[in-house]
C-alpha cells in the first residue's frame, strides 16, 4: 500500500495544508468485495520478506515498525524534496492506519501473539537505528531512497485485524487466477 500510495503521490503531487488526508485520485465509488478479496489473494500468495512475521497481528506490527522508521530517517533529511516530504507525510498517515489496526485487534490477542508482535516491531526498529544514528546526512538520504515500501499483505492484514477477520484469505484459485484442477 506504501509503495502504491507513494507512486500515486509522485505523480499528483499538489500542495496541500498540514492534516490533510491522502489525495484522491479514483473515483467516488468505493472497491467491490470482489476487487477487494482478489487483491487480498494476490497479497496473501506473494512471499514475504525475510525477517516478516507470517501472523496478521504481528505483521502489522511489524509494518508500522516499518514504515515509521522510513517517516523518521526522511524527518531528519533538512533538503528534502517535495516528494519527500509527500513520502513522509503518506508514511505517518499509514503508520497512523496500522496503530489503529493494533489497538482495535489487541484484546482479541493471546499473550503470545501480542509478544510476537512486540518482538517483530523491536526487530524492524532497529534495522532503522544504525541509520537514524548516522551522522552523515548523505548516507541517511540515500538509505531514504532506497526504501520499497511494505508488502501488499500489510493492508489486508491490518483490514482483517481491525474488522476481527478470522477466515483464512482467499487463494488465487479461488478468485480464478489459477487453474484450481491440477493438470497433468
Amino acid at each position: 500500500m506504501f509503495l502504491a500510495l507513494a507512486i500515486t503521490a509522485a505523480f499528483t503531487l499538489q500542495q496541500t495544508p498540514p492534516g490533510d488526508g491522502p489525495i484522491a485520485t479514483a473515483s467516488s465509488v468505493s472497491e467491490s468485495a470482489d476487487s477487494v478479496r482478489l487483491r487480498e489473494a494476490l497479497a496473501y500468495s506473494n512471499p514475504l520478506p525475510r525477517g516478516a512475521p507470517t501472523q496478521d497481528y504481528p505483521l502489522v506490527a511489524w509494518c508500522d515498525a516499518l514504515v515509521t522508521g522510513h517517516a523518521d530517517l526522511g524527518d531528519t533529511l533538512t533538503d528534502r524534496s517535495a516528494e519527500d516530504t509527500e513520502l513522509v507525510r503518506l508514511g505517518r498517515l499509514e503508520a497512523q492506519d496500522f496503530r489503529s489496526a493494533l489497538v482495535a485487534a489487541e484484546p482479541r490477542q493471546s499473550a503470545a501473539a501480542k509478544a510476537e508482535a512486540q518482538r517483530a516491531a523491536a526487530a524492524a526498529k532497529a534495522q532503522w537505528a544504525p541509520l537514524l544514528a548516522n551522522a552523515d546526512e548523505t548516507s541517511r538520504s540515500q538509505a531514504f531512497g532506497l526504501f520499497f515500501g511494505l508488502p501488499g499483505r500489510c493492508e489486508h492484514a491490518a483490514r482483517r485485524i481491525r474488522d476481527n477477520i478470522t477466515t483464512p484469505p482467499a487463494t488465487p484459485a479461488e478468485v480464478g487466477l489459477q487453474d484450481a484442477t491440477p493438470t497433468d
